[in-house]
Order: C-alpha cells, then structure tokens, then sequence
C-alpha cells in the first residue's frame, strides 16, 4: 500500500512541476502563439485558468495523499515503543531468593583511620 501512494505521490509532484513551469511569470506561458499560429489556441484566458487550476489542483492532491499515506505506513513510533517494551520484559532477570540464615553475610568494611 505505501508502493503505491509514492507511486501516486511521485506522478502528482511530476504533473505539478509540468504545470508550473509551462507558466510564465509574466502571464505569457501557452498563451502565446505557439508554432507560428497568429491565432489564439484555446483562448488566452483560458489557457492561464486551465494551467493555474492544475497548479491548485495537484498541489492539493499532493498534499492530500501525503496526509493520507501516514495512515497506512507501519512500524511507526508506537509499534517500536511496545516492541522495545516486549524485549525489555524478556530480558528481565528473575528476582534472586532472600538470604537465608545459613549463608553468611559479609563483613562490615572498617571505618578509614585519618592519617597524622
């Protein structure tokens, strides 16, 4: 499932990047003549609005799949966190038993005498 929003997401960014290059900052773009017609291809007009609601358009849905695509990516941060919790409690070492009364217990250290 992710293979296929960053396929989605891949070709929606392309077709985005078409559209805003075709454009020309100075509101030239395709609307000027294109192959030597002294005619209007498709109108001046409606050349810059098809090229600017594209732009609108696979902005949005660039963003929308990467929204979406989150929903669907695992081993986020919270399948790692209770997995490291499952390793810890595999690891833990069983509690020793008390000391009994037949073991003996260490000596007391001495207390250091100051040098004079």
């Amino acid at each position: 499932m992710v293979i296929l929003f960053v396929i989605l997401i891949t070709i929606a960014a392309l077709l985005l990047g078409f559209f805003v290059l075709v454009q020309n900052p100075k509101g030239g773009g395709l609307s000027g003549n294109i192959a030597g017609f002294s005619t209007q291809f498709m109108g001046v007009k409606q050349t810059t609005d098809v090229l600017e609601r594209g732009t609108w358009i696979f902005g949005a849905v660039v963003a929308v799949l990467c929204l979406f695509s989150v929903f669907f990516i695992q081993g986020g941060s919270t399948s790692t966190e209770s997995q490291r919790a499952k390793e810890a409690s595999a690891l833990t070492v069983p509690a020793q038993a008390p000391a009994t009364s037949t073991q003996s217990l260490p000596a007391p250290a001495a207390p250091a005498q100051p040098i004079k």
